[in-house]
């Protein structure tokens, strides 16, 4: 390797890959999850809230193996690993049409899932069954919310995770040059997924729904995390949806996507184009994202 690479928000030297076989090298008993801990470590690699960078230390490492940069010891199995990737748990929810006024829905309200097994359980399950892009798991910071109404009936689920690691349009809209997007980019959230459930025909709901998301989501983020997003992203097909519901929550359509897919290396794998949302949740948010 003779310049830097990027992986996982990180710049990698040719010094870090020698410390990195270095510490495969020295202790072969070491599993690849106690390898990304001591290398959190040692590199003292943190989240704003101070605890490891674990998964994102993994996935780093998992790469540079696929890339034929370093040698990782053999993947353990676990009892846990049957659970990876595995369907959401099928979960007992009505299916009766839901055909009135937001008001006679009011309040609608979002419940966020952490911590709480049988709401995460439904929205895996809801998700996972009615999305046209399914659900299996998350990795990283994220944030789930159910939408309910006034009777606590599920009306569709609202998920945030990692923001897209390149997006021309949405780094021309912010004004961040690359070392600022690599430090900030956490500052950021992805609307990864947004469902209202195909019983329900509520006009006015999906943006209604989105607006609470943006009141709520900083302040979940803040405490979960240690830090929060200033700005939201989503990606919407332009096949499949017209993007109507961002728009009337105010979300600003930016461009659209060159149709290709972030694993497309040799720019061959033609995927749909999406059009290109965002969402401020700080007036100042430019200045703290090129900071």
């Amino acid at each position: 390797m003779q310049e830097p690479i990027v992986i996982q928000g990180r710049t990698l030297h040719r010094s870090d890959l020698h410390s990195v076989r270095d510490l495969i090298q020295a202790n072969p008993s070491w599993h690849r999850t106690r390898l990304s801990r001591e290398l959190c470590e040692a590199w003292d690699w943190r989240r704003p809230d101070g605890s490891l960078k674990d998964m994102a230390c993994r996935t780093m490492l998992l790469k540079l193996h696929r890339r034929g940069l370093i040698e990782l010891p053999a993947q353990v199995k676990s009892a846990n690993n049957h659970l990876r990737g595995a369907k959401a748990p099928d979960m007992l929810h009505s299916t009766d049409a839901v055909e009135c006024t937001l008001a006679q829905l009011s309040p609608v309200r979002l419940i966020n899932t952490r911590g709480n097994r049988y709401h995460d359980d439904l929205f895996g399950c809801l998700l996972s069954r009615y999305h046209y892009l399914g659900f299996r798991s998350t990795v990283g910071e994220y944030m789930k919310y159910l939408v309910v109404d006034r009777h606590d009936r599920p009306l569709g689920c609202v998920l945030f995770g990692s923001s897209a690691w390149k997006c021309a349009r949405r780094d021309e809209f912010i004004g961040w040059d690359a070392p600022a997007r690599e430090r900030n980019l956490n500052r950021t959230t992805n609307n990864t997924r947004f469902l209202v459930l195909p019983w329900v025909r509520v006009k006015n709901l999906a943006s209604h729904a989105l607006g609470l998301a943006a009141g709520c989501l900083r302040g979940d983020w803040l405490e979960q995390y240690g830090h929060s997003p200033v700005l939201l992203e989503t990606f919407v097909d332009r096949s499949r949806f017209a993007g109507t519901c961002y728009r009337a929550a105010n979300w600003q359509c930016v461009g659209q996507t060159r149709g290709r897919s972030r694993q497309d290396r040799n720019h061959n794998l033609s995927v749909p184009v999406k059009d290109i949302y965002l969402y401020p949740l700080s007036k100042t948010f430019r200045r703290e994202l090129q900071a």
